[in-house]
């Protein structure tokens, strides 16, 4: 009899082996379908960031579903994505958070319903997803500090345009710069620190233009993401001062990228958005395949300038070929 039930048991631990496997890792015959959330679907980052899903869904043989807001300040537009593929009941979301707090009710059901979940590019203050993957965004600003501080000598005045409230990878990026600016460039001012460009380049050009009405004379300006930058751009070029102000801005367009070459910018400092989504999507597919994963992956940033925007891996990453991913 004894014998009898350590069989029964032995069985009955088999068996409850074989469904918990069964409960963490997707069926490999299975063709996973994985939605991927960016903050938004109109600039440029955004449509390599499209891409690099693209490539992972082509290499990995999986279903990516591509949707996101309009606008990258459309918090509600958003949520309501993440709650349709709830309900839809995708095997996976990767996520671009457009606020690290406004997010979490709803990565939190995700999670919840047993859809794990991959954030990217932009952080959000709830710990339970599978892996946060993106650049290093205070490091970011620390590049675009050093490099301003050293394209104004060390010394005179600054201004840094915000990009939004509530989004974490810019505010990173903004107090990595102030932070290096204080703690390396002492003789160095910040004349103003308390402005946000916002998410429309109409929005940024105008809160950059009351900035160099205020600031006439300023020695130099970081802006920490596309929309401040091309507004930025706009505003200096209206008032004949584009290329004369020392000016570092972070990611790019082809706009931006022709600034740069003509010296109206001294610097981006460039992400890789390509590379980052392909990594957040693969990152998934082992995650639902059973996979050990790492909870944090950096993809890294660095500063392009007019000196090396002409090498081969800053060009591509300055002017990516899209075409073979999106079709255009």
């Amino acid at each position: 009899m004894r014998l009898r039930w350590m069989s029964v048991i032995a069985l009955l631990a088999v068996v409850s082996a074989a469904t918990s496997t069964s409960l963490n890792a997707a069926d490999p015959e299975k063709e996973l379908t994985i939605a991927v959330i960016p903050k938004g679907t109109t600039h440029e980052f955004w449509k390599s960031i499209h891409a690099g899903a693209v490539k992972a869904s082509r290499e990995l043989g999986v279903e990516i579903i591509w949707k996101g807001p309009m606008k990258e300040d459309d918090r509600e537009q958003q949520i309501k994505v993440v709650e349709n593929f709830i309900a839809r009941g995708v095997d996976g979301i990767v996520l671009a958070p457009l606020d690290d707090r406004a997010l979490v009710r709803v990565v939190r059901d995700a999670v919840a319903r047993k859809i794990p979940v991959v954030i990217m590019d932009s952080g959000l203050k709830y710990d339970r997803y599978v892996s946060f993957v993106a650049t290093d965004n205070y490091k970011g600003g620390v590049l675009g500090a050093r490099h301003l501080g050293k394209l104004v000598g060390g010394k005179g005045n600054v201004i840094l345009l915000r990009y939004a409230e509530g989004s974490a990878s810019t505010t990173l990026r903004e107090a990595g710069f102030l932070d290096t600016l204080e703690k390396e460039f002492p003789d160095i001012e910040v004349v103003s620190s308390n402005q946000y460009g916002g998410v429309t380049t109409e929005v940024a050009l105008r809160k950059s233009e009351s900035l160099l009405r205020r600031f006439p004379e300023v020695d130099g300006i970081f802006c920490p993401n596309e929309t401040t930058t091309f507004g930025m751009l706009l505003a200096l070029q209206s008032v004949g001062r584009a290329g004369k102000v020392k000016f570092v801005g972070f990611d790019s367009s082809d706009k931006l990228a022709k600034a740069l070459g003509a010296g109206e910018i001294h610097g981006l400092v460039l992400q890789h958005p390509f590379d980052m989504c392909y990594t957040a999507v693969k990152t998934m597919v082992q995650h639902l395949r059973g996979e050990k994963v790492e909870k944090r992956i950096d993809t890294g940033c660095e500063v392009i300038t007019p000196e090396n925007m002409d090498q081969p891996a800053q060009k591509e990453l300055l002017t990516p070929d899209l075409s073979k991913w999106l079709g255009r």
